[in-house]
Parts: structure tokens; C-alpha cells; sequence
């Protein structure tokens, strides 16, 4: 299988430049088909990662971020899906919007979108937070109508008050059940807040970190990439 390699954690610390400044950020993206130099074949079926530094795996190997060892999954599994990273560090969900078409300029069956981190680590509105999500599943569902969206839902400490961190975690909850998503209901369970498990500035996992996240989006992922995606999509 080809894969094209390219967070925050409970315990976020709330400092802009943590998770997105440019001398603590790499950023490797999808390459678009055209630059592919071994494009898939037409059976060929395509998962793709849309996320900031988490999914890019910022501070880790690009082999050891959790999109490359769903790959390595789906390898053994001989399930025949092609996995794209498209995650790029520093991106909030108003960055995610206006660079989403982009990325779909190739069939894809299965979208994983994991933004918003970054948005409430610097408090940004509620509101303009879920209006980009939206408008992201709008684009996606609008260029591939039978696009399987699967949805990773993100939570903050109280921080910035325990009413925000409330709502932060509702706002996917109620996405994805208006929208009719996939859920993954906390992509960093068992992970954010622990300190082994994450790198030294308390963010961003370590390899450790990024195979429990795998294990965890493995385990929302299988039951749909064994069936067509049209009949795994809900009701």
C-alpha cells in the first residue's frame, strides 16, 4: 500500500505559539494527484487525514504518527485502502476550510477530519469554530457525495472555563449527530494528560502516544472499510 506521510493533549498549555510556531513547526502535505508520480489505480480505494500538528505527527517520525500506523493496519488487515496525511501543523478550522478543496482533487472514500485543537487552544469563538467544521463537511459531501466523513472529537481543560470546554466537546457531539458522522468521541482518550505519553512541551504525543491514538481510530475505522462505504454511511 502507498502512504504519503506528512494535539493537543488534555493538559494543553494555553500558549499560542506551542502548537503552531514557526520554529517548533514541520509541516509535510498531501501532494496532489498530479504530482503523484505512482497514482492509484481506478480500484483503488483512498483514506484521507485532515488535521493539523496531531495527524501530521509533529515531533515524531512520519512512519510513527498515527495515519501511517492506521496504514500498517490496513496493510496487515489486506483491506487495500491508499492512506493520505494531509495534516499540517499550526492549522485551525478556518485554515482547514479554505484549503479542504484542495485536498479532494483525487476520489476519496474515507475523510477523517481532526480539527479545532488549535482553535480552542487560543479561545476563539464557539461559533466560527463549528461554521468551518460545517463548511468542511459541506465541501467534502458537495465534491463526493458518497464521501464517508468520520469525525474526531476533540476536549479541553476548563481553562478558559468550564463552560467552553463543555460546549468545545458538545460542538462535535452535535455535528456529527446533525450531520450523520462518524464519531470518534475523543481521539486523545487515553492519551492526553499523561505524561509519558506525551513529548515535553505536554502537547503532542510520542510514538508511544500516537499507537494508542491509531488504536483507538483503528478500532471506529474497521467496521467501515470492511463494507462499501455507501452502505456504511447512517441513516
Amino acid at each position: 500500500m502507498k502512504t504519503l506521510l506528512s494535539v493537543f493533549s488534555c493538559c494543553l498549555l494555553l500558549t499560542l505559539t506551542n502548537c503552531g510556531s514557526d520554529s517548533q513547526t514541520t509541516t509535510s502535505v498531501a501532494t496532489p494527484p498530479a504530482a503523484d508520480k505512482k497514482p492509484a489505480t481506478a480500484r483503488s480505494r483512498t483514506i484521507l487525514f485532515f488535521g493539523n500538528s496531531l495527524t501530521a505527527g509533529l515531533g515524531v517520525e512520519p512512519e510513527e504518527a498515527f495515519p501511517a500506523l492506521v496504514g500498517q493496519k490496513i496493510d496487515s488487515a489486506g483491506l487495500g485502502y491508499t492512506v493520505i496525511n494531509a495534516g499540517l501543523s499550526g492549522e485551525t478550522t478556518a485554515g482547514g476550510r479554505s484549503r479542504v478543496g484542495w485536498v479532494l482533487r483525487q476520489p476519496v472514500e474515507v475523510f477523517v477530519l481532526e480539527l479545532g485543537g488549535n482553535d480552542g487552544l487560543r479561545g476563539l469563538p464557539l461559533t466560527d469554530t463549528r461554521r468551518n467544521l460545517q463548511a468542511i463537511i459541506d465541501t467534502v459531501r458537495r465534491i463526493s457525495p458518497q464521501t464517508q466523513i468520520v469525525l474526531a472529537g476533540m476536549q479541553i481543560p476548563p481553562n478558559l472555563g468550564a463552560d467552553y470546554a463543555t460546549q468545545f466537546k458538545q460542538t462535535y457531539i452535535e455535528l456529527a449527530r446533525e450531520n450523520k458522522l462518524v464519531l470518534i468521541p475523543f481521539l486523545l482518550e487515553g492519551v492526553g494528560g499523561v505524561v509519558k505519553l506525551n513529548q515535553p512541551d505536554g502537547i503532542h504525543p510520542t510514538p508511544a502516544g500516537h499507537r494508542l491514538i491509531a488504536r483507538t481510530v483503528w478500532d471506529i475505522l474497521l467496521p467501515l472499510l470492511k463494507q462499501p462505504v455507501a452502505a456504511a454511511r447512517p441513516s
